[in-house]
């Protein structure tokens, strides 16, 4: 390969290489902050801070936890998917209803919902992104934030220290 031809190479490596850098450096300021990213195929990318998310329309969610009913409070996915322009109500029809949600906790830790289940039009599941537990802030190993999904027999969908939702659309 001759050095004209290894440059542009070269360079795009270093560009992909910088931006998964700022891509890794924004998850860890996410992590930080405790904000929540909410990207992939939505018409408006937002990071919203636990302050944020205290403005919206709040929906408390009672779920059984060793032996006693608990209360997590936050908003419904719905709401904020909605507010990042990803397609709810009479949009999810046709190729969009093979959209899921990826959720990703700090952790690594990952968990997938379909659209539809998270479009209150929908379905009634009520899956909220929780920022209290009993009227308290979350434990420290659960938040700031985390996902609740009260009709899910086990909670392995429960994504604790949520960092980010990634809308992904398989068919266009």
């Amino acid at each position: 390969m001759k050095r004209r031809e290894l440059l542009p190479t070269v360079g795009g490596v270093l560009v992909a290489a910088l931006l998964q850098g700022s891509l890794l450096a924004q998850a860890g300021d996410n992590a930080a902050s405790g904000s929540l990213a909410v990207a992939g195929d939505v018409a408006r990318v937002l990071t919203l801070t636990p302050a944020d998310l205290k403005t919206m329309p709040r929906t408390t969610v009672t779920i059984p936890e060793q032996g006693r009913d608990v209360k997590y409070t936050g908003v419904l996915v719905g709401e904020i998917l909605t507010r990042a322009g990803a397609p709810l109500g009479r949009d999810l029809s046709g190729p969009a209803v093979s959209t899921y949600v990826l959720a990703s906790g700090k952790d690594g830790y990952q968990a997938v919902f379909s659209l539809a289940e998270l479009d209150p039009a929908f379905t009634s599941n009520d899956i909220i992104i929780a920022d209290t537990v009993d009227g308290q802030p979350l434990f420290d190993y659960q938040g700031p934030l985390r996902i609740v999904a009260p009709h899910d027999k086990r909670g392995a969908r429960g994504v604790r220290m949520l960092q980010r939702l990634e809308v992904v659309r398989l068919r266009k």
